[in-house]
């Protein structure tokens, strides 16, 4: 059952060689049995094998849908009601959410078994899932290095076998980036295209929740039942939803693939190129048209991300306050020291770090200077990308300037720890989707390709993932180790 895809686990639920119960508690024993990952937060036994219950009972009765019965997992990022959210942080460590988020609704409705919450980067700030309160997770690939972040959990739940999908969301590279260490697929759709709502806020106008998969046919699967309009968030378009799996056996031929000349400069590991190097080859051979193509504005996208990021995250971040909810620390001698220890105790390093960056950036005298430029840079940004887009139907580099890094490598470097999102980063700024595959190894680690595309155009993205993956195998490998 473990390298199964959703496809081929539907069909076996529907054609009565397993149940959904039987596949729920098969991939339950898998999560306790290699909790050495520490890919999890909160595992939900009796909730899933209820929800499997429901499940068998409609595919029984004839009234299911292709995910109906398939287990998943939600980043714990994401509220569910009765269950505890706690974004990887201190702050929320109690926090037992009220409500559905909006992807947690639709998956729901959709069939699926929710296994578990996965662990991940405090509030989604980090690129190694190292900053979490409950400990970093590990790659499976390789324990000693790191799965990425900051939906680790997700990735490496994944590509550990320990569940056939699971929901990211991408600020900076979240998804991307942990799919490409992780060896798995991960889409970044348009900002929009997916509702935020009930999804705990880092920086609102960058975040995006997406799919987390093996494979783009199952990333495919899963988008489906994410994507569409919610009226309880603004954020959110209006936008009819594309057959995400009718589309993917479209050739390719004739396409137009962009190759950004900075995203092959300095930084970028040798091992890494000629991985990259090599698809670039077979996409010619597939007929696309492959073309050199300049985004001159990328070097800036780092300094613009993280004056945006951090200012947004000073913002959201400042309703934890030690009254309403979240972590309140013991005796306070006043109402300051209330808010000073309770957000000292509650919050990590990094969201600390990040905190005080965005509201120095937001304070009188140096937002003009700081955050307003920001945003004048990434409108320089985003037309690169509207540009780009005029002449290509693809812009195609690597997820990551190298293969995953060693635990603690980068730990008390926060500027190079944060260049490793330098091929991310400005996706986000402009709210294009991208999906990242993988592609071959380096070091015995897996390489991540990214695929980035115009507004709305995941189907498209999915496609050319889908094509690829028909040629080769990166996807079906898993890590020795949790192989059978």
């Amino acid at each position: 059952m473990d390298n199964l895809s959703v496809s081929q686990l539907a069909a076996g639920l529907n054609d009565g060689e397993f149940s959904s119960v039987e596949l729920t508690r098969h991939f339950l024993q898998r999560i306790q049995s290699h909790t050495e990952l520490n890919a999890f937060i909160t595992q939900m036994d009796e909730h899933a094998i209820m929800q499997a219950r429901r499940a068998d009972k409609l595919i029984k009765e004839r009234k299911h849908g292709p995910l109906t019965g398939i287990p998943l997992a939600h980043k714990d990022i994401f509220c569910m009601d009765g269950t505890k959210t706690s974004c990887g942080s201190r702050m929320l460590e109690n926090f037992v959410a009220p409500y559905n988020a909006t992807v947690v609704d639709k998956l729901e409705q959709a069939g699926c078994v929710v296994l578990g919450k996965t662990n991940m980067d405090e509030f989604a700030m980090g690129s190694s899932n190292e900053n979490s309160y409950f400990g970093p997770v590990k790659n499976p690939w390789n324990t000693d290095h790191v799965p990425g972040g900051s939906s680790g959990g997700s990735a490496a739940a994944v590509a550990a076998r320990l569940v056939p999908l699971a929901t990211g969301t991408d600020t900076g590279g979240s998804i991307r980036q942990p799919a490409a260490f992780c060896g798995i697929t991960g889409l970044k759709p348009t900002y929009g295209r997916v509702s935020r709502y009930g999804m705990i806020a880092y920086a609102s106008s960058l975040d995006q929740a997406g799919p987390l998969a093996k494979s783009a046919y199952d990333c495919a699967y899963l988008m489906q039942a994410m994507a569409g309009f919610d009226e309880r968030d603004s954020t959110c378009m209006d936008e009819p939803v594309p057959a995400y799996t009718q589309v993917l056996d479209l050739p390719l031929h004739d396409k137009v693939i962009g190759i950004p000349d900075e995203y092959f400069g300095e930084g970028l590991d040798s091992g890494v190129r000629e991985v990259i190097t090599q698809a670039i080859a077979w996409a010619e051979d597939q007929g696309c048209i492959i073309k050199p193509i300049r985004l001159p504005n990328t070097e800036l996208a780092i300094p613009a991300y993280y004056v945006i990021a951090t200012a947004e995250c000073s913002s959201n971040l400042s309703r934890f306050d030690g009254i309403r909810y979240g972590h309140r620390c013991q005796d306070p001698e006043d109402l300051h020291d209330l808010y000073r220890r309770s957000r000292s105790e509650g919050f990590g390093m990094e969201v600390k770090r990040r905190i005080m960056v965005g509201t120095y950036a937001l304070s009188k005298g140096y937002y003009d200077a700081y955050y307003l430029k920001a945003q004048q840079v990434r409108r320089l940004i985003s037309a690169d990308f509207e540009k780009a887009f005029q002449t290509v139907d693809f812009i195609l580099g690597p997820t990551s300037p190298g293969p995953a890094f060693r635990i603690g490598e980068k730990t008390n470097d926060p500027v190079t720890m944060y260049l490793s999102d330098i091929y991310t980063i400005s996706v986000n700024l402009a709210g294009v989707p991208a999906v990242s595959i993988p592609c071959g190894m380096c070091e015995g680690l897996p390489v991540g390709m990214q695929l980035i595309g115009d507004y709305l155009t995941e189907d498209k993205l999915l496609n050319f993932a889908h094509q690829y993956q028909l040629a080769t195998d990166w996807h079906l490998q898993s890590p020795p180790r949790y192989s059978k």
